[in-house]
């Protein structure tokens, strides 16, 4: 019997799936412990020690700092030019009035010699009822010519020195346009770094906060010792130096006494008594210096401020030594240049002390390796030792 033919549908293969399903599965997991793993080892990044924020943060005060004295420098550039280019465009004004004043005397002329109708002078001649008085008309009108070429002398000279004073203020202005973008990109400057130091010390818990004021107050420790041994030293040199003087003046009036030093002690005294002078002047004007820095003591440090209420370091300085009657510039890389330069070891109270080697701070010596200065933004103008903070040089202003 002939096997019939099936009427059943074939099957249809499946293709399974579960084997993608399961790649899909653990490629998402691999995924997510690999996102896992760097979310931990992000969180576990070592984060910076207390003396390494320590040391950004004091960086960034000081970048800060130059950043402060170039914005001092911009805004003193800014006001000047600000002053010159006024002064120019008033004188413009001023040429520019003579310029018209000019032009509305060559007008009349033009008025005058439009209403003659330009006739020539023989016509004039013919026509002149009595010729008597054309001669006298002509020679009025030879005269209002030479009014009218001075006139139009003036105007051209007039014109040509208003142009020249206006060209210079334009490029007084566009010097003002400079200076001021400077100004702006120095406050952008400052405004920035205090930023990245503020955030920096955000960061710190209250136990890393401790542990940066020990940091400090080690510092200030070392920094006063440090002044401690310059004040003995300038002592024991002091007690020297008078003892040497005393000696001198012994020998002196033991030579007067024998009838031999009159000459030499003539001598002698002049120069001792200039010398004398001269250290009791600035000693008077370091004094009143010193006094107003000390009222000063407990201001905040404010960059680009001078006074009265809040001071930047050279802003101290600078208005510490107006009361000497002493006018100073008004950065760090001006004040540097004034007066003579003196060791530390020969420091006098109301030298100038200059820190690091971009001179981006200054400090008025008081005596005793001691300084009071405006030191740096959050704290108050104080008394600290010059040796806090690296020395660059030192002046003596007057």
């Amino acid at each position: 019997m002939p096997v019939l033919a099936s009427h059943r549908k074939p099957r249809t293969k499946v293709r399974t799936t579960t084997p993608a399903v399961g790649l899909t599965t653990a490629a998402l997991a691999s995924v997510t412990l690999l996102s896992t793993q760097s979310a931990t080892a992000a969180s576990a990044e070592p984060k910076p020690a207390v003396e390494e924020v320590q040391k950004k943060v004091d960086a960034l005060y000081r970048q800060a700092g130059a950043a402060t004295q170039e914005y001092n420098q911009a805004k003193a550039a800014s006001a000047s030019q600000q002053a010159k280019v006024d002064t120019l465009l008033s004188d413009v004004a001023k040429r520019t009035e003579k310029i018209n004043e000019a032009r509305r005397a060559l007008g009349s002329y033009a008025a005058a010699q439009y209403r003659n109708g330009g006739i020539g002078p023989a016509a004039t001649f013919f026509l002149a009822d009595n010729p008597q008085g054309y001669f006298d008309q002509s020679r009025l009108m030879d005269r209002a010519t030479e009014r009218q070429q001075r006139s139009v002398t003036e105007f051209r000279t007039q014109q040509a020195s208003a142009a020249k004073k206006r060209a210079e203020a334009v490029k007084s202005l566009e010097t003002l346009t400079e200076t001021q973008a400077t100004l702006a990109s120095s406050k952008k400057d400052v405004q920035t770094k205090l930023t990245e130091a503020r955030g920096l010390l955000s960061r710190l818990t209250a136990e890393e906060k401790a542990r940066l004021v020990e940091l400090e107050r080690k510092k200030e420790a070392e920094a006063k010792e440090k002044a401690a041994k310059l004040a003995a030293r300038q002592a024991a040199e002091a007690k020297e130096r008078a003892e040497a003087e005393e000696k001198a003046r012994e020998e002196a009036a033991k030579e007067s006494g024998d009838g031999s030093g009159t000459g030499s002690g003539t001598g002698t005294d002049p120069g001792s008594g200039t010398g004398s002078g001269t250290d009791s002047g600035y000693a008077a004007k370091a004094e009143k210096v010193l006094a107003f820095a000390r009222a000063q003591i407990g201001k905040p440090y404010v960059w680009g401020a001078s006074g009265p209420s809040s001071y930047d370091c050279s802003g101290l300085t600078q208005a510490a030594w107006r009361e000497a009657g002493v006018t100073l510039p008004r950065t760090t890389w001006d004040q540097v240049e004034v007066g003579t330069r003196v060791a530390t070891s020969d420091l006098k109270p109301g030298d100038l002390v200059f820190f690091y080697d971009d001179i981006s701070h200054v400090g008025i010596y008081k005596g005793d390796g001691m300084m009071i200065h405006a030191p740096k933004p959050g704290a108050n103008v104080r008394e600290e030792s010059i040796y806090y903070m690296p020395i660059y040089g030192s002046v003596r202003p007057a």
